[in-house]
C-alpha cells in the first residue's frame, strides 16, 4: 500500500475570475467526497489547502444552492442535488464503459462490471451479463463496502494508507462469509499484494461461492476499477490468468475514452 501523503494538499492555482472560484468549489466538493461527505470547516482547510476565509463563502454559496447542507453539529455533509448530476454522469460513464464489458464478456464467458469508489462505498455502475444460464447478476446502483469486494481493494491499492485506514475506522469492515478480511492490517497486506501483482482478488468474501478479480482504471478523476466475477467452480487460476491482462488492457481502452 503507497505511504500516506500529507494531509494537507497544495491549493489550486490562481486562475481569472470566476474560473478560479468554480475551481475551488469543486476542491471542497471532491475533498468532502473523499472524506466520507461530512466534515468540519477547519478539517476542509486543512485537507483541501484552502484559505478558511475562501471556505466560508464558498460554502455559504453551496448551501444555497442545495450542494451541501449544514448539520445541527455545524459539521457540513454533501447535499441532495449533487443525487442528479451524480445519476446523469453514472449514466454517461455506463454508456462509455458498456462496449468493454461486452468484450470481456465476449473473451472470458463470465459477467464482467464497471464499480467506482462513491464516499466510503462502492457502486456498481455497468454491467455485461455472462451468456452462461449460471451467473452472477450485480445490480447496477447496487451499493457495498470495498473491503470485501475485489473493485474497492484494487482502487484502495492506489490510495494513501491514511486515507484507506479512515475508510476502514467509518465503515467497520463487517464480516460477510468466512472468508471476509476483518482486520485493518489484514486488509492492508491483500493491498499490498494487489498494488504488487497488479489486480485484486475477492475469492468468496462478499458472497460465498462467488470469486471476482479486478483492476483498478488508470488515470481517471474518478476512482474506477473493472472485475470479472463468476462461480469459484469457474473462475479457476487459469481464467484469472487470461482476465487479468484483458482487463488491464479495457480498463486502459476505457481510460482513453473518457480523456
Amino acid at each position: 500500500m503507497p505511504p500516506a501523503e500529507p494531509a494537507r494538499k497544495a491549493a489550486p492555482e490562481k486562475r481569472s475570475g470566476g474560473v478560479q472560484s468554480i475551481e475551488r468549489a469543486f476542491t471542497l466538493l471532491e475533498t468532502m467526497a473523499d472524506h466520507g461527505g461530512i466534515m468540519g470547516l477547519s478539517n476542509l482547510a486543512a485537507a483541501s489547502g484552502l484559505p478558511l476565509p475562501t471556505i466560508h463563502r464558498l460554502v455559504r454559496t453551496l448551501v444555497d444552492l442545495g450542494y451541501l447542507r449544514q448539520e445541527p453539529n455545524r459539521q457540513y455533509v454533501l447535499g441532495p442535488r449533487l443525487i442528479r448530476l451524480g445519476e446523469s454522469s453514472s449514466q454517461t460513464l455506463a454508456i462509455w464503459a458498456r462496449p468493454h464489458l461486452e468484450r470481456l464478456v465476449d473473451e472470458l464467458g463470465e459477467s464482467a462490471n464497471l464499480a467506482m469508489l462513491d464516499g466510503d462505498q462502492i457502486v456498481y455502475v455497468a454491467q455485461a451479463q455472462s451468456h452462461r444460464s449460471m451467473r452472477m447478476f450485480t445490480e447496477v446502483g447496487r451499493r457495498v463496502l470495498p473491503h470485501c469486494t475485489a473493485v474497492g481493494k484494487a482502487i484502495m491499492a492506489e490510495m494513501p494508507a491514511e486515507q484507506v485506514r479512515e475508510i476502514l475506522r467509518r465503515t467497520g469492515m463487517p464480516r460477510h462469509t468466512d472468508h471476509t478480511i476483518t482486520e485493518p492490517d489484514d486488509f492492508a497486506k491483500a493491498l499490498t499484494w494487489a498494488s504488487e501483482h497488479g489486480y485484486a482478488m475477492d475469492d468468496g468474501e462478499q458472497e460465498t461461492g462467488v470469486r471476482c478479480v479486478a483492476v483498478v482504471v488508470p488515470d481517471v478523476p474518478t476512482r474506477l476499477a473493472m472485475s470479472v466475477s463468476g462461480p469459484a467452480t469457474r473462475m479457476s487460476e487459469e481464467l484469472v490468468a487470461r482476465a487479468v491482462p484483458l482487463l488491464t488492457a479495457a480498463g486502459e481502452a476505457l481510460a482513453r475514452d473518457l480523456a
